[in-house]
Formats: structure tokens, C-alpha cells, sequence
């Protein structure tokens, strides 16, 4: 299980100049949007693509959808085929933020169809911290075979949301920090709370101080002291914009409780609307 969700930096580099393994970057900084494509250009893994998580991995804005949407499905399929994604090859993603963005088009891509695609365990940080290479040039465009097949059933919308509030059976995980989550310290939305009834789980808690992951089993105790024997593919992963709630999406699969789901909207969809209910404080 850890070895197809999970690459090592040993394994990246003794894979980079195989064809058929395909690395993106998709480092990111929500307060300064131009930050991640500034690190690419100074530096990043040879053979490594770009993506920006709002340009590239996100569609346009409503002022009701959130704040991060899913884009249409034909331009993220474009990208990926620009990238060379097509069956039978290895995606790698990483970044520099504990995977935070990274699993954003790690989810994506396995809710589409691409099985083969596995995060950089320890990120950017793990890979520099072990002076491995780093190159300038970005990587001429390649063709690949990409169509996107949505899996019925990995998303959930706010209708759903609402209609399973209080319902012990259908648990919503928010993975944002505990102040934001208690409505303390919100600084992106402009609602402070949370979806009432939903749990609180900060999305690093998924890392040990290494910055990597921690081991399926040490996952598995902790979603199980969270969630109790609940069915994991019953439960609902939210956060500010739908972002690192798939974190602990990929923490759940990693710990072998598969098949979870993601409200994509998130917190920044559902406050946008007044007239559904907000928690603050703890649960």
C-alpha cells in the first residue's frame, strides 16, 4: 500500500530518465499566488513540470463555488496530455508543503482514472535536504493519452452535505487548523466556523517531524480514534477549498481505509451561502 501511494526520493532518482515516469511540481503559496511558478524557475527537479494550483488544477470562480473549483474536465485533460500522462506511465507529484497541494492533483487524477500516481514522500524539502539534482530548464511539452473517467461517487456536493448534517453514519473531516476550525482565526473565507457536526483533523497531523508520512498502521490508530468503526467509505473530507482536505483523503488510503470522499466546495462554498447553518468552537 505505502509503495503505490508513496514514492521515496531513492526511487524517483534512480527512475528520472525513464520515459514512462512523469514528475510534477505544483509547489504554492495561497498568500502570494506567484510564489510556487518563482521556485520552479530557480530550481526544481530535472525533467519536472509546472502546475499552479489556481491557473492550471482549478476552474473559474462563481463567488458560490469556492474558492479552488475543479476545472472542466476537457483543460485538465489538455494539461495532463501536454504533460504526457497516459496509461501504464508513473506520475509523481510534489511540493514543498508536506504534500499539501501535491495531493490536490494526486486526488484528481485517481478520481479520473490514472491509478499509477504516487506523491514524492518528503517532498521538495527531502529531495534538497539530500543534495540531489536541480535544474532550470522546464521540460518540452509531451503527448499523451489522457481521458478523464470521473469515479461515480468520489464527491460529494453541499446538497448532500446538508442533507446528512447530524447523521453519526456519514462523518464530515475538516482539515484545516483547529483555530480556523473553530472560527478563531480565519483568514481566507470570509464566514469564520465550520460545517456543524463535522470533525476536526489538521491535515499535518497526517506528517511526523521528518516531513514525511507517518506509517499506515500509526494512520490507521489515529482515523480510528477519530472516526470510531465507522464504514470509510461513508466518510466526507472538507477543508477551506477542497484542497488538503485531500490530505487526509490520501492519510486514509494510505492506512488502508479506502474509498472516502471529497466535498470539493468546502468551507469556502458552503459559507457563501447564508442560509446554511455554521459551528464555531470545538465540536
Amino acid at each position: 500500500m505505502r509503495s503505490q501511494l508513496l514514492v521515496s526520493t531513492e526511487d524517483l532518482a534512480a527512475n528520472l530518465a525513464d520515459p514512462d515516469w512523469i514528475v510534477v511540481d505544483t509547489r504554492f503559496d495561497l498568500a502570494r499566488p506567484a510564489k510556487g511558478r518563482e521556485l520552479y524557475a530557480a530550481g526544481h527537479l530535472p525533467g519536472a513540470f509546472y502546475l499552479h494550483l489556481d491557473e492550471d488544477l482549478s476552474g473559474p470562480k462563481t463567488g458560490k463555488n469556492g474558492r479552488h473549483p475543479l476545472p472542466p474536465l476537457a483543460d485538465f485533460a489538455a494539461r495532463m496530455n501536454r504533460c504526457g500522462v497516459a496509461p501504464g506511465r508513473q506520475v509523481v507529484v510534489y511540493d514543498d508543503g508536506g504534500g499539501s497541494y501535491a495531493v490536490r492533483l494526486w486526488w484528481m487524477l485517481r478520481w479520473l482514472g490514472h491509478e499509477d500516481v504516487a506523491l514524492l514522500d518528503g517532498g521538495f524539502a527531502a529531495w534538497k535536504r539530500e543534495s540531489r539534482p536541480l535544474v532550470t530548464e522546464s521540460p518540452a511539452p509531451r503527448e499523451g493519452k489522457f481521458e478523464p473517467k470521473p469515479l461515480l461517487g468520489a464527491t460529494v456536493d453541499a446538497h448532500y452535505v446538508a442533507a446528512m448534517l447530524g447523521n453519526p453514519a456519514v462523518p464530515v473531516v475538516d482539515a484545516r487548523a483547529a483555530t480556523r476550525y473553530m472560527g478563531e482565526n480565519e483568514t481566507l473565507d470570509p464566514v469564520a466556523g465550520h460545517i456543524p457536526g463535522s470533525l476536526n483533523r489538521f491535515w499535518q497531523h497526517n506528517l511526523g517531524y521528518d516531513g514525511r508520512f507517518l506509517s499506515p498502521d500509526e494512520l490507521h490508530a489515529e482515523f480510528e480514534e477519530l472516526l470510531g468503526k465507522v464504514d470509510p467509505a461513508t466518510v466526507v473530507h472538507s477543508c477551506g477549498s477542497g484542497v488538503t482536505a485531500c490530505h487526509n483523503l490520501f492519510a486514509m488510503e494510505l492506512a488502508g481505509l479506502k474509498g472516502s470522499r471529497l466535498y470539493p466546495g468546502s468551507w469556502s462554498e458552503w459559507c457563501a451561502d447564508p442560509s446554511r447553518p455554521v459551528s464555531t468552537g470545538p465540536k
